[in-house]
């Protein structure tokens, strides 16, 4: 599988597109459709991804949703453990604690996962958002320590990371 990033919108949110046998799931299209359609290429799209809807990681959602008529995923229609789209096999783990609806995806076989702004190198999402939650965050954050540290972690801004580079640097996960 490859993964291709785009960082897009005021924010530069890292927009995912992970493409398989000519076919891609986009994540998180945050904004600047057109930047994300590059990305594409040829690629079938067969889903959207969507780890929580703040602004910053849903405004090319729309356009891209309807160029390709594709069906978006999100906490509402993913179940927390594995989920199948198209030749995509991820578990999901509800993530919440940055935003209540905060997903984490994760692909076993290739060791990576897709945290949007629950984590983030060397930090957390913030708790004081609209459905911002402490407890919630330190539920998740006791989650994702079950995971081991060979995991590549893609967070939704900033540099990619590990979980053991977190699990040694990251205050918020000691």
């Amino acid at each position: 599988m490859e993964i291709k990033i785009v960082k897009v919108g005021y924010l530069k949110t890292n927009c995912y597109v992970l493409i398989k046998n000519n076919k891609c799931l986009i994540i998180d299209p945050g904004d600047e459709a057109n930047k994300i359609d590059e990305l594409i290429g040829n690629n079938k799209v067969v889903g959207i991804i969507i780890t929580h809807y703040h602004s910053d990681h849903i405004g090319a959602l729309n356009d891209l949703k309807e160029k390709y008529n594709a069906s978006v995923y999100d906490k509402s229609n993913l179940i927390e453990g594995i989920n199948i789209v198209d030749e995509f096999t991820f578990e999901v783990l509800y993530t919440p604690g940055h935003r209540i609806d905060a997903i984490t995806i994760i692909f076993k076989n290739y060791h990576i996962m897709f945290t949007g702004d629950f984590l983030f190198k060397e930090s957390i999402g913030r708790t004081d958002l609209e459905t911002g939650n402490d407890i919630e965050m330190q539920e998740s954050i006791d989650k994702i320590k079950t995971y081991s540290g060979s995991y590549k972690v893609f967070p939704g801004h900033g540099d990619s990371t590990t979980l053991q580079y977190e699990f040694n640097n990251n205050i918020f996960l000691r």
